[in-house]
């Protein structure tokens, strides 16, 4: 899949431990309605899916993203991406390297977790269509985040870096939005704010007037 980084505007990140009601199916197929523009599954924790069941859910979850042109990426896990042929892998910084896996991903969308700039100018860049940057407020979706960085963390990469497209994490609510735009995210991702919304369509759109 060819990249624009107008696909990240509204990132929606979910695995089936991010699912308090319904199923992620359900979640998922609202926030496709709603019209968010990215979705990554990451199946994290003591409750993930794993072998056969992960893969059945990401197919399921796979089809639904297709059937609205939206773009699905996998968290971390790059055989099952490249199995399926997701359109993107996310890693973090204690995932795979890149440079592993890249000459049989050259064609799907690659983005990588950076939590502060040591770890940014510890970073290849060569192969990366996004960072995410975060988290930027203190999070519950995440029981290994790091230390938030806060509004002048955003500023402060976009500054430092001011072409890479940016995609801000970590509790990003519809009251922080407006300002994480503003200081140079060009893009937020969000797990709980849609997993947890009494109404994931007002939600989204809420995301999106920010994003013309």
């Amino acid at each position: 899949m060819t990249f624009d980084r107008k696909q990240l505007r509204v990132y929606f990140i979910a695995g089936t431990q991010d699912v308090k009601q319904g199923t992620l199916e359900n979640i998922l197929e609202a926030a496709l309605k709603a019209g968010i523009t990215m979705f990554q599954f990451r199946e994290k924790g003591p409750s993930a899916l794993t072998g056969e069941a992960k893969k059945e859910k990401a197919l399921a979850l796979q089809r639904l993203c297709q059937s609205y042109n939206v773009p699905f990426i996998v968290n971390d896990d790059v055989a099952l991406a490249l199995e399926i042929d997701a359109d993107g892998i996310h890693v973090g910084q204690d995932d795979a390297e890149i440079e592993s896996f890249y000459a049989q991903a050259q064609d799907k969308i690659i983005g990588l977790s950076v939590g502060n700039f040591e770890e940014y100018d510890q970073s290849d860049l060569t192969h990366v269509d996004y960072i995410g940057v975060g988290p930027v407020y203190k999070t519950q979706s995440k029981s290994d985040a790091k230390q938030a960085g806060g509004i002048e963390m955003i500023r402060r990469m976009r500054r430092y870096d001011e072409e890479i497209p940016i995609v801000a994490i970590g509790g990003i609510t519809e009251e922080n939005v407006a300002s994480i735009v503003n200081n140079g995210a060009d893009c937020i991702a969000t797990i709980s704010s849609i997993t947890q919304s009494e109404n994931i369509e007002n939600s989204v759109s809420r995301y999106l007037q920010y994003f013309k």
